[in-house]
């Protein structure tokens, strides 16, 4: 399924004029080597632009859209019309140049191969260079000295003639095409992806620029091991895949993780989305109602489109039509040394998937401070609520991501490890933040717990609540304020000694807590002192029969929400007097 998808979009994608057509890549190339009518090499073009990076700028390689690149392991095989300076020039620099002119000589036969009886000025340049190079004498060459330590660190390089690139002569290109058509050492099988009958890729091109895995590409379809074989199929013809479907879903899913701009990272786990149709304004839409991504429109106008795709009206968005019907894809992968494990695919409809984090944004809406700039809670925010900004690994735990994905985007319930997670930060910080209480509050309307009900898991305060955990939580911020408003920049308060106490044995914490309030109390001026008493007589009034022993996981949640809600009220009263 995830292999069909990535073929149709590149179909779309082509159709858009959007994608490089089969057999040619967008490369990474940083020099140019310009030849002369008899294959001499007369200088080096930088073909490096200058790119933002933070506030200076610096040299990055241009993307030319040139023949695919092979998929290379430990072997020699070389690319065509471009490659680094092991295969064009039979040098490099690794200290083994033995096996550098093995690469020189492969490459000379590969052009000698597919140049033979093209018909164009160009070709007949590219071909005498490779006639009369001598890779021993290349080191010397003074065309090179400017930059050949740079040449020599690996750098793509490309041919240029009469003042233009190679790669561009039409004849040149159609010779490539042909051969590439009918290059195909696979047997002839059906293909799982298209259906149709032909031969079959044994490698497929590599899958570059996810987040952790190699530099030089991983697999998405691999079978390294005969424990992964059967019926004796070896490698991808386990799971045979056409030369087209090959190319196609690789070129795709390469050029989604390319646009950096509509990739987006969740713990390890690298996300990409599209339409069937393509259309960057489906990608840019759902990137700000998912991931935080920042929009031109005002907030008020992105609501508003919401709730019209919602409804299940198509707008305009982008100056593109936005479809609620149009089916939408999501995927999720992971690096794994040299492979790619997919985390996650999920497949629906464009309005289903926003119906659904629509619903999710309702459970998290939550009281907060005027200058919290999140308006609405991204996925990556509420993963960041999990992790322990002290240790050395600052990522959630590996499967959480796709958990909560899946669960948001399919509205079912959120899994446990997002509430253990944020329960042993809270212990461990005892801070409560707007993401850890937003959190607990859509988990237990999602998960329903009868020992959290839902009049503790209103947006702001619920002072009519009979919750006695709520009320609790509630009294241990109350209690707080007055050991603040009695010691004015006090450093350390009861939440940093006693809160995950307090949260789990009440009736051990409770009255030592109130006797230190008393004593607080007595500190105060008359009119603190009345508002303070009658906030705690309101709130005692609560508890005829004392304080529980003990309280379970689901009852500290309502009195981290108690605590939460009470403090956010004490914050407003505050701000309100400020703006007065």
């Amino acid at each position: 399924m995830i292999l069909q998808a990535l073929t149709e979009y590149y179909q779309a994608l082509r159709e858009r004029g959007q994608i490089t057509p089969p057999g040619w890549s967008r490369v990474k190339v940083s020099f140019a080597l310009c030849i002369d009518a008899d294959g001499a090499l007369e200088r080096v073009l930088s073909l490096q632009e200058e790119m933002p990076e933070g506030k200076k700028a610096a040299l990055r390689p241009r993307l030319m859209t040139l023949p695919a690149p092979v998929k290379r392991g430990s072997g020699i095989s070389s690319n065509f019309l471009w490659d680094n300076s092991s295969y064009l020039l039979g040098m490099d620099g690794k200290g083994n140049p033995q096996r550098a002119k093995e690469c020189f000589e492969a490459c000379k036969i590969l052009h000698a191969t597919i140049l033979a009886g093209v018909d164009s000025p160009a070709a007949a340049a590219l071909s005498a260079f490779f006639r009369t190079w001598e890779p021993e004498q290349a080191g010397e060459h003074p065309a090179l000295a400017e930059y050949l330590k740079e040449i020599l660190s690996g750098a793509n390089l490309v041919f240029r003639y009469c003042g233009e690139f190679v790669h561009t002569d039409p004849a040149i290109c159609r010779a490539w095409d042909a051969n590439y058509q009918q290059k195909s050492d696979g047997p002839e099988m059906v293909c799982l992806v298209t259906g149709e009958k032909g031969p079959v890729e044994n490698i497929h091109p590599a899958i570059k620029n996810v987040r952790g895995a190699q530099p030089s590409g991983a697999a998405l379809v691999s079978f390294n091991a005969p424990a992964f074989c059967s019926f004796g199929k070896e490698q991808n013809f386990n799971a045979p895949t056409g030369k087209y479907a090959a190319f196609a879903y690789t070129a795709a899913l390469n050029h989604l993780l390319a646009d950096r701009y509509h990739v987006y990272s969740m713990g390890d786990t690298t996300v990409v989305c599209w339409a069937k149709q393509g259309g960057s304004a489906y990608q840019n839409f759902l990137g700000w109602a998912c991931f935080g991504q920042e929009l031109s429109y005002s907030a008020a106008d992105l609501q508003g489109i919401l709730r019209k795709l919602c409804a299940g009206n198509s707008v305009e968005f982008e100056e593109e039509k936005l479809s609620p019907e149009m089916e939408f894809y999501i995927l999720g992968i992971s690096p794994n040394a040299a492979r790619l494990s997919v985390r996650f695919f999920l497949r629906n409809t464009f309005g289903a998937f926003l119906k659904n984090v629509q619903e999710h944004q309702r459970r998290l809406e939550i009281a907060k401070s005027s200058y919290d700039k999140f308006e609405t809670l991204p996925f990556w925010k509420l993963l960041d609520e999990t992790v322990n900004h002290n240790s050395r690994e600052k990522s959630p735990a590996p499967n959480l991501s796709g958990e909560l994905l899946r669960s948001v985007l399919n509205n079912t319930r959120y899994p446990a490890t997002l509430l253990n997670g944020v329960t042993l930060r809270i212990r461990a910080e005892r801070e409560l933040t707007r993401g850890k209480a937003a959190i607990l509050k859509a988990y237990y309307l999602k998960n329903p717990h009868p020992d959290v009900p839902k009049e503790v898991l209103h947006v702001s305060l619920n002072p009519d609540s009979t919750n006695v955990p709520y009320n609790l939580g509630r009294l241990f911020s109350v209690l707080e304020a007055i050991q603040s408003a009695a010691n004015p920049g006090i450093n350390a308060t009861i939440r940093d000694k006693y809160f995950s106490s307090a949260s789990a044995t009440p009736a051990i914490v409770f009255p030592v807590l109130l006797n230190l309030a008393q004593k607080h109390l007595k500190k105060m001026e008359v009119q603190l002192r009345v508002y303070y008493d009658k906030q705690l007589t309101d709130l005692l009034c609560k508890f005829p029969e004392g304080y529980p022993a003990r309280m379970n996981l689901p009852q500290q949640g309502a009195f981290q929400l108690g605590y939460y809600h009470q403090t956010q009220a004490r914050y407003e009263k505050k701000e309100e007097k400020q703006n007065v």
